[in-house]
């Protein structure tokens, strides 16, 4: 904290900021020439991260030296991250999402505040890359908004106040294809009492969208918006009406990439 005027005692005030490493002899002298200065700061590339030194300030005018504050020791900034992720995987896990998943190297100097996540298409440069940032010790993420069938590259970088580590080793991951763009078709229906039984045509899905996996049965009281669901490898499926009213029933097909484009809707009364 700068010495207030009060105590300055004269003309030609300023400061002596002297340290030297913790352990040697012989102390570094520098000249802060302003009596408001209330900070000094050293450059020395040859000093390793949180190297400890010994820290005093001292002052003077133009009658000569004053005392020295007391003997602090304060350690020089960490450095950037020396090492790059390790086990670095990427899993397509959607047509837009790949979980990210990383372990950081313990051999690193530079303490990690967070991680940087680099993307890219397979047919652009590394350089048009994406970017996402975590913070803390975050060993994952989900990138999303990603194009469906498409190969990505990604790298894994860790950072901090002093900059950016080394990228990983890049890995590859394809987002899956788009769901089926056709709805289930001719779709047909029987009921007895409470029962409604269905039945339509298979989905075939084109050569730029996921294999079918199966088919979803959505069915809901007209008027709520949460739908029950029946899953089923089929093309067939019994829905029970458990309630007197009207059902809407939808049917999708279900694929890696997620689920397919909805049927019209059938209007199904319940009488149980």
């Amino acid at each position: 904290q700068p010495v207030s005027e009060e105590f300055q005692n004269g003309e030609g005030f300023g400061y002596i900021v002297a340290f030297r490493p913790n352990g040697t002899r012989g102390w570094k002298e520098k000249m802060v020439t302003s009596s408001d200065a209330s900070k000094f700061i050293y450059r020395d590339e040859s000093v390793p991260p949180l190297t400890p030194f010994e820290v005093k300030v001292g002052v003077y005018n133009n009658k000569g030296d004053g005392p020295f504050s007391p003997i602090v020791v304060i350690c020089s900034a960490e450095g950037e991250p020396t090492a790059a992720p390790v086990d670095v995987k990427a899993t397509s896990l959607s047509v837009s999402e790949i979980l990210v998943a990383w372990k950081h190297s313990k051999e690193s100097l530079g303490r990690p505040q967070g991680f940087e996540i680099g993307y890219w298409k397979d047919m652009e440069q590394e350089e048009a890359a994406e970017k996402v940032k975590t913070e803390g010790n975050e060993s994952s993420v989900l990138l999303t908004g990603l194009e469906g069938n498409t190969l990505y590259h990604l790298t894994v970088r860790a950072y901090n106040a002093a900059g950016y580590g080394p990228p990983s080793t890049a890995v590859r991951a394809a987002t899956k294809k788009s769901p089926p763009s056709q709805a289930p078709s001719n779709i047909m229906w029987i009921q007895d009492g409470s029962h409604v039984s269905l039945g339509w045509e298979p989905v075939r899905p084109l050569a730029n969208e996921s294999d079918v996996m199966g088919y979803k049965v959505l069915f809901r009281q007209e008027g709520q918006s949460n739908s029950q669901v029946i899953e089923t490898q089929k093309t067939s499926a019994v829905v029970l009406l458990p309630d007197v009213g009207v059902y809407i029933i939808e049917v999708c097909a279900v694929s890696e990439g997620g689920d397919g484009t909805t049927s019209p809707q059938i209007r199904v009364p319940s009488f149980s």
